[in-house]
């Protein structure tokens, strides 16, 4: 029985494809096994129809491509970075985009028909997907062998001189067949000369996303053989490596002429040098300036995404491409509408508005003088005052007025904005932080007058405070934490852009966290990202839901190793623990993510 499903019976029962389908090169042959063939009993060896598949069309690529002929409609071999292998493959009016990871030894895939644009799953299983697009894709890891590149030559000289020598071509497609058959199947034995594959016994490969194709997830940054197209066309590496310089953002999309007083400008966030501007955030600017002199300018945005996908810090970004003073607000689930309109704070300044305590009359000055205290308190003299009419009037300013009350404890209390407020009011940024995790749905309802442009609140003073034409709300909400609800429909709608943000690409993560951490070593950076990356990967598929791996245990890590100098110690601690609390998951974590990595030291 078969290890992996690319090699299931079935596979083999495959009709060849020409020029070896004469029934005399089907079934086992006592020839042409590889050097990895060492079974105890007559060696034999089979061809394998998607194996012979994918490397005709290799062959076919290879050769075009290094004698300067077309390679249109041949598909493309390629890689992102030192991680990722990726490929398309043409077939039967079609295309596979494969994506290979081989420290993990998993696929992604993705099939197009020709004309469409509709993405649908690659299913590996009879009727379904054959395997040759992922066997084609495996391509440049099976060259790292001596053997196969050296049969693999030979094999294309046999296609370039039209199949002339059969006996030899079969031969050595023979060899080929064997070697990729036993480098899988017995890959724990043979150590880094196996191939690591790893394919869900449903058969069903991981699904590359549209969302992950328009974002550059997976765009090659190389093509060895071939030009990508579909890859290229949706997530072109050129587009996806475009960076905003900060000379180029900071403070150009102002709203206004406004000048900013010199507290307002302590207010602009400063983005730090190791900030890269997301096109995202890029794109929110051009929106609110482009838009303001229209009768409904755009103004309130909305980040969604998973934790450690830079949401906040786009917001303060987006405050300092418009130089607007910045704000945020942060939800909890007992958030309230009052928390969020108005605050009302001990008094510390004294009766009668600036008056400090200590200046407040005596006894001993009332008795000797009530009209003159009645003045000091009212800024009116009236000879006719008594003790009686001053002890009043102190007895009215302790209760307050609109902008003034008493608790219960006697505690002389007064309203203050909240920094949404405050932003309304005076035409800020302000970041409406983790509204998700509100219990009441009713609260952000409640804010709706605010949402729509050039709207009034009313405060609980009575005070009606018209919205700021420059004021910009941006919410931000992780999706992915316990406790976080769906939004209310409502307030989805009051949303100019939405946008989903997505988790960082590997050469990303690890130019952020180098910058952020000081951390000097690319590769080991690399390294770790790779294991944060399928980590985050690894939660997903196995619904581990109580925990969290992003870019800040990513940071946490880095920070702990270079404190450490032990990547594996500080892994455990940091991007382990924060994944999970269950001893089982972290086990788990640990064997599929991150021993491939690092191996443990006794």
């Amino acid at each position: 029985m078969a290890k992996t499903k690319l090699f299931e019976s079935w596979t083999f029962r495959l009709q060849l494809p020409p020029p070896f389908d004469d029934p005399k090169y089907s079934g086992a042959k006592p020839m042409g096994f590889s050097q990895y063939n060492t079974s105890s009993t007559a060696q034999k060896a089979t061809l394998h129809a998607p194996t012979l598949r994918a490397l005709l069309a290799y062959a076919k690529l290879v050769s075009a491509t290094e004698n300067g002929q077309s390679v249109d409609d041949l598909g493309a071999i390629g890689h992102q970075g030192n991680t990722y292998r990726i490929s398309e493959y043409r077939s039967a009016n079609k295309t596979d985009c494969v994506v290979f990871n081989p420290v993990t030894g998993k696929f992604s895939a993705v099939q197009i028909e020709d004309g469409s644009q509709v993405l649908k799953p690659y299913s590996l299983g009879a009727g379904n997907g054959s395997g040759s697009a992922l066997l084609f894709c495996l391509m440049p890891v099976l060259n790292e062998d001596d053997e196969f590149r050296q049969k693999f030559q030979e094999f294309t000289s046999h296609y370039e001189n039209g199949w002339a020598d059969m006996d030899a071509a079969f031969e050595c497609a023979l060899v080929l067949c064997d070697n990729v058959y036993r480098r899988i199947e017995n890959s724990k034995q043979l150590g880094t000369d196996g191939v690591k594959i790893s394919i869900p016994t449903t058969g069903n490969i991981s699904v590359i996303t549209q969302m992950a194709m328009d974002s550059g997830n997976y765009a090659p940054t190389g093509a060895s053989y071939g030009n990508f197209t579909i890859m290229q066309l949706s997530g072109n590496a050129t587009a996806k490596a475009t960076s905003f310089q900060k000379e180029d953002f900071v403070g150009k999309y102002a709203l206004s002429n406004r000048i900013l007083t010199d507290r307002e400008k302590a207010m602009v966030p400063t983005l730090p040098d190791w900030y890269i501007i997301p096109k995202e955030v890029v794109r929110v600017c051009e929106h609110a300036k482009a838009t303001t002199a229209s009768n409904q300018p755009m103004r309130n945005f909305l980040f969604r995404g998973e934790a450690g996908t830079g949401k906040t810090m786009g917001a303060q970004a987006i405050a300092a491409g418009l130089n607007l003073p910045y704000t945020l607000m942060t939800c909890s689930a007992n958030t309230e509408i009052t928390d969020l309109v108005g605050q009302f704070i001990p008094d510390t300044n004294g009766f009668h508005g600036s008056t400090p305590i200590e200046d407040l009359p005596k006894i001993s000055d009332i008795t000797m003088h009530p009209p003159s205290v009645y003045m000091m308190l009212t800024g009116e003299y009236d000879e006719s005052k008594t003790e009686d009419d001053v002890l009043q009037k102190l007895i009215e300013i302790a209760v307050g007025n609109l902008m003034e009350k008493e608790d219960p404890a006697g505690q002389r209390i007064r309203y203050v904005d909240t920094p949404l407020v405050e932003a309304i009011r005076h035409g800020y940024v302000c970041e409406l932080q983790e509204p998700s995790c509100i219990a009441n749905p009713g609260v952000l309802v409640g804010l709706n007058s605010l949402l729509d442009n050039c709207q009034v609140i009313t405060l609980p003073t009575g005070e009606r405070v018209r919205r700021h034409p420059d004021t910009v709300i941006v919410v931000t909400t992780n999706s992915d934490y316990s406790g976080c609800r769906d939004m209310n429909q409502s307030v989805i709608s009051r949303m100019d852009l939405i946008y989903d943000m997505e988790a960082p690409d590997l050469n990303t993560m690890v130019k952020r966290v180098m910058n952020v951490t000081g951390f000097t070593d690319e590769q080991e950076a690399t390294k770790m990202a790779i294991v944060v990356r399928d980590i985050a990967e690894r939660c997903r598929q196995t619904m581990i839901t109580d925990g969290s791996c992003g870019m800040r245990e990513f940071k946490s890590w880095v920070l702990s190793t270079m404190v450490t100098n032990d990547p594996y110690e500080s892994a455990l601690s940091t991007i382990i623990s924060s994944a999970s609390a269950d001893p089982d998951n972290r086990a788990e974590l640990i064997s599929a993510c991150l021993e491939p990595q690092y191996s443990k030291t006794i």
